[in-house]
């Protein structure tokens, strides 16, 4: 080998100065702190994934309920005209025949049945009996009378049975409600003074 070569390989490079970010890199302190607040910010990240992982099953859980309950809804809603149209057909058997005893028996267990059914999804009737306060909440006033009888805002006679599903209202009863007494009479009452 040669003399040149080998003083070039001997030969040291000239100083430098040194990178500040491998200083810091390896001055342990700084290190430790910088992993520090890596971790915090991964943390900080997890927690509001996993937040956003159970508000996301909470809101699917609910849009499945109301999905569900809405489709029981509309079913139920939809049978409520069966319901009645079956239930004046039963009423008016009843007026009209006194042949068919075992027959009006039988339509009376298919009513019960279709009832009890509905009410497995959680039907309920909303109950307008004569005398009771009428309720806007679940009532509908079709008709107002005046009434000896009651007071006014009672519940006079129910037209059409109203249903709740859970406790939503599904339709009102419709129902005819009390004015009150009749005003009295003034020429009457005044022909009765005597003069």
């Amino acid at each position: 080998m040669s003399q040149k070569h080998k003083r070039a390989e001997t030969t040291p490079a000239p100083p430098t100065e040194p990178d500040p970010q491998t200083v810091a890199a390896t001055d342990p302190t700084q290190e430790l702190e910088r992993v520090k607040a890596e971790a915090a910010e991964n943390w900080d990240k997890f927690l509001r994934a996993a937040a956003e992982l159970e508000n996301y099953r909470k809101r699917v859980t609910r849009e499945k309920e109301e999905l569900a309950r809405y489709s029981s809804e509309r079913v139920v809603a939809a049978l409520l005209p069966v319901l009645d149209n079956f239930d004046r057909a039963l009423a008016a058997a009843e007026q009209h025949s006194t042949d068919n005893a075992a027959l009006l028996d039988g339509l009376k267990q298919i009513q019960t049945q279709f009832r009890r059914t509905l009410e497995e999804f959680g039907l309920k009737e909303v109950i307008a009996h004569e005398g009771h306060p009428f309720d806007p909440n679940l009532h509908e006033a079709v008709g107002h009378v005046e009434s000896a009888e009651h007071l006014e805002g009672q519940v006079i006679e129910q037209l059409q049975r109203g249903y709740k599903l859970a406790d939503r209202l599904l339709r009102p009863a419709r129902v005819i409600v009390s004015k009150g007494s009749p005003a009295p009479d003034i020429q009457s009452t005044e022909s009765e003074i005597p003069e």
